[in-house]
């Protein structure tokens, strides 16, 4: 076992630590699926961090690029584990009319980092790829971000679509403008104010905790 403390080291973002730490329980032939655990772990711990106001955006980016250079490093091992399972599928997307994608794509990252299948269909979405993609994946979740207020009535109208497939999923909005009014104003199931939010929020979706 190594001797670093690879859960610490992710949470404290000592990438070296965390570089070295894996590499050392590869080398030692200690199963891919329990160091991503730890990976995992301490992406728990930061959130944790972050949700305190000890942690920042900065700090949020810099987790996660620490999480995918480590995770990275176990490679096929981790592909071909038997064991290595997800906690539950999430749509990810930016309505039509809104190209932004920055929120989007911390919120895909940390929730990869947490074990979650992320289908990210990208920005300007229209209804009928959102439609389409919970047809195809099944998901869990379906998270709709949306930066511009001009966008908020697409928005709605993505949600009614997507509840309109019949398909039992939970709908989560988020981005700048949205708030707790706007997500019941659009009849989504919930309003996630950051990226911890939403693992929260999707792990209860998905029969976590």
């Amino acid at each position: 076992m190594s001797k670093i403390d690879v859960v610490k080291a992710v949470t404290e973002l000592e990438e070296d630590l965390v570089i070295a730490g894996v590499k050392e329980q590869i080398a030692a032939g200690v199963p891919a699926v329990e160091v991503l655990a730890q990976l995992q772990a301490g992406m728990e711990g930061v959130g944790k961090l972050y949700e305190a106001g000890d942690y920042y955006l900065s700090e949020l980016i810099m987790s996660a690029e620490v999480f995918s250079n480590a995770a990275g490093l176990l490679g096929s091992a981790l592909a071909d584990s038997g064991d290595s399972k997800t906690i539950g599928t999430v749509i990810l997307g930016t309505v039509k009319d809104d190209i932004h994608d920055i929120g989007k794509n911390i919120v895909s990252t940390i929730l990869s980092c947490n074990g979650f299948k992320v289908v990210d269909i990208g920005v300007d979405a229209p209804i009928e790829t959102f439609v389409e993609a919970v047809k195809t994946h099944n998901p869990d979740v379906v998270g709709m971000f949306c930066l511009l207020t001009t966008a908020f009535d697409v928005m709605k109208e993505t949600v009614a679509a997507v509840k309109a497939t019949g398909i039992k999923t939970t709908v989560l909005v988020g981005g700048g403008p949205v708030d707790p009014s706007v997500a019941t104003w659009c009849s989504a199931d919930g309003y996630c104010k950051n990226a911890y939010d939403a693992v929260e929020m999707s792990k209860k979706a998905s029969g976590v905790n």
